[in-house]
């Protein structure tokens, strides 16, 4: 039988657990945070903090006001005050003044919320450490941030700031400074107050020139100003000692500063401007540099002095007017990369270009008619030859120890071989090459014993040779940049390719492919295909798209009866080829003018 009449029993302090507030923030929650000291509410669709965040190290918590009665020890009494709160990716438009009764906080986010504006308690928090208001509608830095004193990181990226007050010089601590996209068009000279700021990132704004101050920033190991309107740089930039890493890509750069002091710079990005010259004095003050980006500017020479890079890896020279490249450039050991489509290339014939670093390489150090002149008793921080010399192998099947050993390449091309030596597989893995050369032999498949240096090979060569399919362990040389598979029978790549996450070349010319190799579409910094004269019927724009580092794209002679309009949009393209296809839109006079002109046809016909 039912009873009538009986009230419900609301669970009382060591009964159960007591309801959730109204707020909408589990009680839960609330009780967690008082012991941890942190609470996160981010992703939550709150327009409004509920006021028992505000109020939480104030008021006696639900489980103070009742007995336990079961023993429990929850000592509520010994509550931690609040030092993390998150209130990230809401849809809040404003932060309560009573901010001020967590003054034990030491990190605030608040980012991807509607904020127009920050209470002025905020400057109260003298133990705030980190505070995020990026991805907000800030038009202005409210002066009361500058009164954080032990600030350490502040991001104000993603909003709509016109400007920088003079007082952010305040903020003596400050570690980390984003104020990426937005819209400031000036930078305070008070930002030379900050000489401890490690990381400064002022990409994606308007700015049109830095001040001199910039130079007292003693502690900055990386300076982003990439997308802006600079026309130039002061020399104070070149006496930051301790910079790493400078990112000025996409501005309106006509000369660069020598950077004087800058002798542990280790990236100097520097592409998408219109800088007509790079001289020896640059080069004497940078001997730290590993990856010098100079594309897409106005360079018609390099400077021989650039073997004094010693520690350079990756070269990028794409979209210059250079004819040619320094001879002595063949002798760095330490370059990996070069980049050098499209240049006017006068001395470097194209086919040489096409087969990658190793190869331009070897084609310099052949032009080299006198000796270079490096430090004696070493080559680029490496040991002298003596004692590697000699040819391993015999019966035509020989290669120079010294180039294995030395230059960490290993060229066993036009042999007439099936199968690489012992012997020479032994001397590559003691010299534990980088680049090997198997082009012009009778290799079926991949070769026995190459996978005893997969943990080294960068760049495999393969081309003209009798391969009908390539073996799935080629997914296993996790480090290959560039693969050559020109001139043989292939039709299919194995999926298994998609480890090869640092593939940056990938030459597949004169094979028998019918469609693009989807496995490509996997490989995030895929940067030059080479597909012509196949049999590639179709082109997937949506595929090539995803490739956000594709430069160069050649698919000449092929069967392509169609080019969809959305590969216009594929800006990320400098060098689009496809002539000698089926295809008769667009007209051979549009791909006369040129990829640029190209895209922007294809994607005036996308509204057709």
């Amino acid at each position: 039988m039912a009873s009538r009449g009986r009230r419900p029993i609301r669970p009382q302090g060591g009964f159960g657990a007591a309801p959730e507030p109204k707020s909408g923030v589990p009680a839960s929650m609330i009780k967690s945070a008082r012991q941890s000291g942190q609470l996160n509410l981010s992703g939550r669709s709150l327009t409004s903090v509920p006021d028992t965040v505000w109020r939480i190290n104030i008021d006696v918590p639900e489980e103070g006001k009742t007995v336990s009665m079961d023993g429990g020890d929850d000592r509520w009494w010994e509550q931690t005050d609040l030092t993390k709160l998150i209130l990230a990716s809401n849809w809040l438009t404003g932060v309560s003044e009573d901010i001020s009764n967590l003054p034990a906080l030491t990190v605030l986010d608040v980012h991807d919320n509607r904020l127009e504006s920050l209470p002025q308690a905020l400057g109260s928090l003298q133990n705030l450490q980190k505070l995020d208001v990026s991805r907000n509608k800030l038009t202005e830095v409210p002066l009361c941030i500058t009164r954080l004193q032990n600030l350490r990181s502040l991001q104000l990226e993603h909003n709509q700031l016109a400007s920088l007050p003079q007082e952010i010089g305040a903020l003596m601590f400050l570690e980390q400074l984003d104020i990426s996209n937005n819209q400031l068009t000036t930078v305070p000279v008070s930002i030379g107050h900050l000489s401890h700021v490690m990381r400064l990132n002022i990409s994606n704004n308007k700015i049109a020139s830095l001040p001199p101050e910039i130079g007292c920033m003693n502690g900055l190991r990386e300076l982003d100003a990439t997308h802006n309107e600079l026309s130039g740089l002061p020399q104070e930039v070149g006496t930051l000692i301790h910079l790493e890493r400078l990112y000025l890509r996409h501005n309106r750069l006509t000369y660069l500063p020598v950077l004087t002091d800058c002798s542990n710079l280790k990236e100097l990005h520097v592409g998408n401007n219109q800088i007509s010259a790079i001289t020896a004095e640059h080069i004497s003050h940078l001997p730290a540099i590993s990856i010098l980006d100079l594309r897409d500017n106005k360079l018609s020479s390099l400077p021989d002095e650039i073997v004094q890079l010693q520690s350079l890896e990756r070269l990028d020279v794409t979209n210059n007017d250079l004819a040619g490249l320094p001879n002595v450039l063949g002798t760095v050991t330490t370059l990996k990369s070069i980049v050098v489509d499209g240049n006017p290339m006068k001395t470097i014939r194209r086919d040489i270009v096409m087969r990658g670093t190793q190869e331009i390489k070897k084609y310099l150090r052949s032009r080299i008619e006198e000796p270079v002149n490096i430090p004696e008793g070493t080559r680029n921080g490496v040991q002298s030859s003596e004692g590697q010399s000699g040819v391993i192998g015999a019966g035509g099947q020989g290669v120079d120890a010294h180039e294995v050993c030395q230059m960490k390449n290993l060229d066993f091309s036009n042999k007439k071989c099936s199968k690489i030596p012992e012997e020479v597989i032994k001397l590559a893995v003691k010299g534990e090459v980088t680049s090997v050369n198997l082009s012009k032999n009778s290799f079926t498949q991949l070769p026995e014993g190459l996978m005893l240096i997969s943990d080294f090979l960068k760049e495999l060569n393969l081309g003209f040779n009798k391969l009908t399919s390539l073996h799935t362990d080629i997914g296993l040389y996790f480090k290959l940049t560039t693969l050559d598979l020109r001139n043989n029978m292939l039709s299919d790549l194995p999926s298994d390719m998609a480890s090869l996450k640092g593939l940056r070349e990938i030459y597949l010319s004169f094979n028998r492919f019918t469609v693009f190799p989807a496995v490509l579409y996997d490989l995030p910094k895929l940067e030059i295909v080479f597909a012509n004269d196949n049999k590639i019927e179709t082109i997937d724009a949506a595929g090539l798209k995803k490739l956000s580092d594709l430069a160069t794209l050649d698919l000449q002679n092929n069967n392509i009866g169609n080019v969809p309009p959305e590969l216009g949009l594929c800006t990320q393209l400098k060098s689009l080829q496809l002539m000698g296809n089926a295809f008769r839109i667009p007209r051979p006079q549009i791909l006369a003018k040129g990829t640029l002109a190209l895209l922007e046809h294809l994607r005036g016909r996308i509204a057709e």
